[in-house]
């Protein structure tokens, strides 16, 4: 079912990995246990998605539960919660410890300042059970990401949906259009002027390759697509490749402080969205 039409709602839409967090999330807690380095670990996922003609997300998920019954790893809902509890965010995120709010809390009330509700969505190739165990999870209205079957036992034993490149794209006409069950089809037709959010109020963050069909896709529609880096030379050199290729509108160091240029960036995006919702109201749109 369509959820109820907020009068004024602006989304704002997260991949997790490199996004709002500086690494992948399985190197934090889980495949350090595994006893090997990442790069290790990432390069046996992809000479399995090779061999077999794979998918890369797919093959990772699948390594994920082969290496885990090796070793003996508990791979529960709960366990992988646990893990998601050892992955570090960005600058400005969490709350700091001199008490400022964090990330979510200063951007919801600024645009409230302009009348508009901010939604908050991760679409992650990562794993939404790890996303799940972290401090932001609750501050988000709807988590898609990379997620897993459980046998009788509550043993993950298959991957139930893997989030990638070209699915990212469905998730945001989900929430587009306010159809977020996946066993819900979003195929249908919809008036423009009966979805939850146009894509023109519409934010999408990114870092990579994965995220570049989602963030052309937020652009050409009208909305607002930025690559954050990590700072480092190659992290900003790519991102600013992406502002070249036209598949962003604008690109930034993920800090998301109070006076970063990302905040200051995407309060200037916030001004914009209100601003001509104001005159679309004005003039009976």
């Amino acid at each position: 079912m369509t959820e109820f039409k907020d009068s004024f709602t602006i989304a704002l839409c997260y991949d997790f990995d490199g996004t709002l967090s500086p690494d992948n999330m399985q190197e934090y807690d889980f495949i350090p246990k595994l006893n090997k380095s990442p790069k290790e670990f990432w390069a046996e996922a992809l000479k399995l998605a090779k061999a077999q003609d794979a998918d890369e997300i797919l093959s990772y998920m699948r390594l994920m539960c082969e290496e885990a019954s090796v070793k003996r790893i508990k791979v529960t809902r709960d366990d992988f919660a646990a893990f998601g509890k050892s992955i570090r965010f960005f600058d400005g995120v969490l709350p700091s410890k001199d008490g400022a709010p964090s990330w979510f809390a200063r951007i919801n009330a600024y645009a409230a300042r302009f009348g508009a509700t901010v939604r908050h969505y991760i679409i992650s190739s990562g794993i939404k059970e790890m996303i799940e165990g972290t401090p932001i999870a609750h501050e988000f209205h709807k988590i898609y990401a990379s997620s897993f079957m459980y046998d009788e036992y509550g043993k993950a034993c298959w991957p139930a949906l893997a989030v990638n490149y070209t699915t990212k794209m469905q998730f945001l006409f989900r929430i587009n259009k306010g159809i977020f069950g996946l066993q819900e089809s979003i195929n249908d037709f919809m008036p423009e002027h009966e979805r939850l959010v146009p894509f023109k109020r519409m934010v999408y963050f990114g870092d990579g390759s994965t995220d570049i069909p989602a963030m052309k896709l937020v652009k050409t529609q009208g909305g607002y697509s930025i690559a954050v880096h990590n700072g480092a030379e190659k992290s900003a050199q790519e991102a600013a490749n992406l502002m070249v290729e036209n598949r962003v509108n604008y690109v930034a160091k993920a800090d998301y402080s109070q006076g970063s240029q990302l905040a200051a960036q995407v309060e200037r995006v916030i001004q914009k969205i209100c601003a001509e919702y104001a005159v679309e109201r004005a003039e009976g749109k």
